[in-house]
């Protein structure tokens, strides 16, 4: 079977995000994306915001960053079921921001959504997700990746954002073994409870 991206399941946010006014991006989205895949995944996919999701038209629309990031979860071994990705920032920022401000503020919606779905592993994506959630203004993918880290209890995992590896193709190998560290490791820890699902 080929890979073929897709618009993954979107995970309808809760009635108080629905609305939420912490920051200014309230007045430039169009909705809140709360996030895609499986809810109850036990990998939970950190990016810094999401892209686009409708074309011109208002039909789904599979953004270059979100395909590179299923076409290399694909080849690791990973399927939709697998994972659940969200984000720092729950809105699509459509002008400039303030990017500190934004963040902070809409970090109690991430707060909420480890505290609820508890997920084992977190695989933080580019250096603005990773210096977030580390609280480490100095945390750089380039140190990071390739090693298993810990924060609060959860397996960690950094690598680069798709986007970037969309721009520079010669860091795909890198990401996609970043992919295939974190499948080994999840493939090991679910060996025999039938979480695995097979393409």
């Amino acid at each position: 079977m080929d890979f073929q991206a897709t618009s993954w399941q979107e995970e309808p946010a809760p009635p108080h995000a629905i609305n939420c006014s912490n920051c200014e991006l309230a007045g430039q989205r169009t909705r809140v994306i709360w996030g895609e895949g499986n809810p109850q995944a036990s990998v939970l996919i950190l990016l810094d915001n999401p892209g686009e999701r409708e074309n011109r038209d208002g039909e789904p629309y599979v953004c270059g960053a979100r395909q590179t990031l299923q076409k290399a979860a694909w080849e690791a071994g990973f399927t939709e079921n697998d994972l659940y990705v969200t984000y720092l920032l729950k809105c699509r920022p459509k002008r400039a921001y303030n990017k500190e401000k934004a963040r902070a503020a809409c970090r109690e919606h991430l707060q909420l959504q480890l505290d609820q779905k508890l997920p084992r592993f977190i695989f933080c994506l580019g250096n603005t997700a990773v210096q977030s959630f580390l609280g480490n203004p100095e945390a750089e993918v380039k140190e990071l990746r390739g090693k298993w880290l810990e924060a609060d209890g959860r397996h960690l995992l950094v690598s680069y954002h798709p986007l970037a590896v969309r721009r520079r193709p010669n860091l795909y190998p890198r990401f996609a073994a970043d992919w295939k560290m974190l499948f080994d490791r999840y493939r090991q820890e679910h060996a025999g409870t039938g979480a695995l699902t097979s393409k």
